[in-house]
């Protein structure tokens, strides 16, 4: 342990039984294992309201009971360990939580779960919440042509069966998955001749890249019905959210799926999820919301405007002074001046002074992962974006910025990529646009518009606009412009960017923005799969 540090005392028993639930008993930094997460919350819980240790909490309010007792447990350790304290842990949650309302304790404590065969209307759902970790299924490198069990990997929306539209829809997803399947196996042999194996590739790199080409192509043609798996790790109150906006949906996938989520969360971090379906609570949250969004769209659906021809994304609104206040904001965190007096100050400056404090803050970066600090977060820029769900999908993902998105539908029209007339496929990619724009159209007009999107294929556009600051525009911009992006959200990335530097005018900031990659490649992934083999060979990893 470093020096300066008080080490706390135990006894040796007390040590041997905080050595089983804490990865050290003597230095200021531990981590907590081997306990239920209701039990690791409840412990933060009194954490902040106590001057002792969490080692120390432990054993004086959860193991030394008068009815527990450090010796009982310990021979119960031995049986179950994953029951120790978890009675008075819940009873403390259940105080702290229920009848005090410290929603941060829900915070306290997570879980993994698997969502597997989600539609990716689901999914989209999902993955809204800011205060969880995501991992998808990518439809960039995975080939749908494969079914599961009897049926390609598609997901039947309740509201259709045992209807006669279940029947139709049945049969065009069939259509569409075979039509996918049939161009897969024209895309691959395509580029295998367009991009012949260089004698420096392994055979791994150069399949894995075409692969990956015939992805990025074919993606458009999979609807939204596609079902894919998805990984969660969040907090108890991430879940909470979660699965009130879940409850509230109007589509019965995800609320099906919400009751499904609930039950297995409830066998990881009950205590966290008590709320959810208590009519008076959970249950009075989830009407608050769907009521509030049935009252919106109800106003949406009186207007009566046309849609403006535009750009695919439109910088709508920005800060003239937005340089000038990243500027000012630079130098709060190493002065002691007011905020204002900062910004006074710094609109006295000639331009290019105030150019010098923006460019000293971005600093020297050598790669794209040093990123400026928080004095970038004091302007932002709103885009409007129309473009396929694809490349949607995939900047839906960014969290750290806002969000919101329309219900997909066919009324914009959608995306070919070029290599589809290459391979002679334009007639069969519109049959299948076309087939599924009749589809949606009919199940729109019998169970509503919602129910029609599983129907649309990712090619269709869906607007969306992306607010954001220029912190995050940093890094947004710079990841999906990288020569291995799709070249669908790749344009949105590098279009943003020329907005913020013409547009807004924010030169400097855009200027600073030096790993956004405006140039064009045949064979993106080629480079960065050559890399990973190189990784990989160095620690002796061979490829497949």
């Amino acid at each position: 342990m470093p020096p300066g540090y008080y080490a706390e005392p135990f006894t040796e028993d007390e040590r041997a039984l905080l050595s089983r639930f804490f990865t050290n008993v003597d230095g200021p930094v531990y981590g907590i294992i081997n306990l239920p997460e209701v039990v690791k919350g409840a412990l933060f819980a009194r954490y902040s309201r106590s001057p002792l240790s969490v080692r120390r909490l432990f054993l004086d309010e959860f193991v030394a009971e008068p009815e527990i007792g450090i010796r009982a447990i310990a021979e119960a350790m031995d049986a179950d360990a994953s029951k120790l304290g978890l009675a008075k842990a819940r009873g403390l949650y259940d105080r702290v939580f229920n009848q005090y309302g410290d929603d941060s304790v829900a915070q306290l404590g997570g879980a993994h779960i698997a969502c597997e065969q989600a539609s990716n209307v689901l999914t989209k759902v999902l993955e809204w919440g800011r205060l969880a970790s995501y991992l998808e299924q990518s439809t960039r490198y995975i080939f749908y042509d494969k079914r599961l069990g009897d049926r390609y990997r598609y997901h039947v929306p309740r509201e259709l069966r045992d209807t006669p539209l279940e029947r139709e829809f049945d049969r065009t997803m069939n259509a569409v998955f075979d039509t996918y399947s049939e161009l897969i196996g024209r895309t691959v042999p395509f580029y295998e001749t367009l991009f012949p194996k260089q004698e420096s590739d392994s055979a791994f790199v150069w399949r894995s890249t075409i692969r990956a080409k015939a992805c990025d192509d074919l993606r458009g043609m999979l609807p939204a019905a596609t079902t894919s798996n998805l990984g969660i790790f969040g907090s108890g109150q991430a879940y909470e959210m979660l699965l009130l906006r879940m409850r509230a949906h109007p589509l019965r996938e995800i609320r099906d799926y919400s009751n499904m989520m609930l039950a297995e969360l409830r066998k990881m971090i009950p205590s966290f999820l008590t709320r959810v379906d208590v009519p008076d609570r959970g249950g009075a949250w989830s009407q608050y919301l769907a009521s509030t969004s049935a009252e919106l769209a109800r106003h949406a659906e009186a207007l009566r405007l046309d849609v403006d021809d535009r750009p695919e994304v439109t910088l709508v609104d920005w800060d003239p002074d937005g340089e000038t206040k990243v500027a000012a904001a630079s130098l709060y965190a190493v002065s002691d001046l007011p905020d204002d007096q900062l910004l006074a100050y710094v609109r006295s400056l000639p331009a290019v002074e105030r150019d010098d404090l923006i460019r000293t803050a971005v600093g020297s970066r050598t790669n794209r992962r040093h990123k400026p600090g928080r004095a970038m977060e004091r302007t932002s820029y709103r885009f409007d974006v129309l473009s396929d769900y694809g490349s949607f999908r995939d900047l839906q993902r960014h969290r750290m910025l806002t969000i919101e998105w329309q219900r997909l539908s066919t009324r914009h029209g959608y995306t070919t990529p070029g290599a589809i007339d290459d391979i002679g496929a334009t007639t069969a990619w519109d049959e299948v646009m076309e087939r599924t724009a009749a589809l949606a159209d009919r199940i729109a007009d019998i169970h509503g518009p919602a129910v029609a999107q599983y129907a649309v294929p990712f090619a269709y556009r869906i607007r969306y606009y992306v607010d954001m600051n220029a912190r995050e525009a940093f890094h947004l911009l710079e990841l999906r412009s990288q020569a291995s992006g799709h070249p669908g959200y790749r344009k949105i990335a590098q279009e943003m960017h020329r907005l913020i530097r013409d547009r807004a005018g924010h030169r400097v900031i855009a200027d600073a923005m030096q790993f956004v990659d405006h140039d064009d490649y045949a064979l993106a992934r080629l480079e960065e799969e050559r890399r990973s083999a190189a990784k990989r060979a160095a620690r002796g990893i061979a490829d497949r």
